[in-house]
């Protein structure tokens, strides 16, 4: 019997290329999309106007912000276990490549799927994880959102 090694920052290149799981399902709602144009001033009509989109928009409907779907990935990240043991702090530190493919529409239901991509030792006790995200739209066959992610990783 081959035993695998423990998620720990000291093994964690053992894992590169593994995909860590899936999140649960979470709707995105009206509300939720009026909320992020509020916190971030972005009332673009497409997200917010109801009646217009159902007369303008090619989806028929209000779309969510790209940027809200991409927001998502840190609640999909803590609920994932893409962070291993031995961590003292998880540090946003960038993108490498991020796409919008499809649209989220109200009452669409999303998730996460994360792999590790790459980990790359910065010294002093830090690592570089870089998770390859996608995040996928409940009965579509394009993902909504593609995104190759950076996390600084703090040994504790």
């Amino acid at each position: 019997m081959v035993t695998q090694p423990k998620f720990h920052i000291d093994s964690l290149e053992s894992f590169k290329g593994s995909e860590r799981g899936a999140s649960a399902w979470q709707q995105v709602t009206q509300a939720q999309i009026e909320d992020f144009a509020d916190c971030t001033g972005d009332h673009q009509w497409i997200h917010v106007d109801a009646a217009r989109a159902e007369k303008e928009s090619p989806f028929g409907t209000t779309i969510a912000h790209g940027y809200l779907v991409l927001s998502l990935l840190g609640k999909f990240m803590q609920e994932i276990d893409v962070f291993p043991a031995g961590v003292s702090q998880v540090l946003n530190y960038g993108f490498e490549k991020v796409r919008f493919l499809t649209p989220v529409k109200p009452g669409d239901r999303v998730r996460a799927r994360i792999a590790i991509r790459d980990v790359q030792d910065k010294g002093g006790g830090r690592k570089i994880e870089s998770l390859h995200c996608t995040i996928d739209v409940e009965g579509q066959d394009t993902p909504a959102v593609v995104a190759d992610v950076l996390v600084m990783l703090v040994s504790s």
